[in-house]
């Protein structure tokens, strides 16, 4: 299926490995420019001299995503070497503090600023750009967590808030030619990963984890979340607007932990 993705242009937060990093892959072998950026800086330049290979530009900027002066600043560089933006994908989460007990209000408000508030951040500085290129996408990574709940609630909570900014933004945007959607994957292995670390840390309880929760027997990997995305961002899409689509292989508890 071709996708006529080709000479797009596209951002991404949190592009340096994992799941954001697959979909600057995607992307990039479907010929599409893109900009990526995250807080690691060695990743992001190892991470733009790979892509490379694929043929379009390419370009990286490190960004802490909390503060709207370095989003703005990265949107309007991407737009100074890309030429425009058509495509926006909100990747960067996480999550800080622990259970209820004992997690502080600033826990739950940086794990708010890193998820929800980011996503506003960077869809709200590049809107102006997709308007000048006569609409576009937004793609904001969410989580099975915001509709499954799991422990660590201000993740679930932040996730939720992600789905709902979709569909919001969906209905706001959409005289614009402007679609929002969510992709919200279930617990995806990569190397460097969160779940790597759980796998050597506690190798029992990660594959109690792994048979009990997925009928696949397996975690997800990224490039089945990228090729969702990479999808979702083309034409072929056109008539998905303010959905929050599952890639969890039937997952049942987002997490153990």
């Amino acid at each position: 299926m071709d996708l006529d993705l080709g000479g797009k242009n596209a951002i991404i937060s949190g592009a340096s490995r994992g799941i954001g990093r697959s979909i600057a892959e995607s992307l990039a072998k479907e010929g599409v420019n893109i900009a990526l950026c995250a807080r690691d800086n060695a990743e992001l330049k190892l991470a733009e001299e790979e892509l490379a290979c694929h043929g379009s530009t390419i370009w990286s900027r490190q960004c802490d995503v909390r503060k709207q002066d370095e989003v703005d600043l990265f949107v309007n560089q991407s737009v100074e070497k890309l030429g425009g933006i058509d495509i926006v994908v909100n990747n960067v989460g996480g999550s800080v503090g622990g259970l209820l007990e004992e997690s502080s209000d600033e826990d739950w408000e940086e794990t708010f600023n890193l998820n929800l508030f980011h996503a506003v951040r960077l869809t709200r500085s590049s809107l102006a750009y997709l308007r000048d290129s006569g609409g576009g996408t937004v793609v904001i990574v969410s989580s099975i967590s915001g509709s499954k709940p799991s422990p660590r609630a201000q993740y679930g909570c932040a996730k939720a808030a992600e789905n709902f900014l979709a569909g919001a933004l969906a209905l706001e945007l959409s005289d614009a030619k402007i679609r929002v959607n969510a992709v919200a994957p279930g617990s995806i292995y990569f190397p460097g990963g969160g779940w790597e670390r759980f796998k050597e840390k506690t190798p029992d309880q990660f594959k109690d984890f792994e048979k009990s929760e997925f009928p696949a027997g397996r975690l997800g990997r990224p490039e089945e979340v990228a090729d969702v995305v990479t999808f979702l961002v083309s034409e072929r899409a056109s008539w998905i607007n303010g959905a929050v689509i599952p890639v969890d292989g039937a997952q049942g508890r987002p997490s153990v932990f």
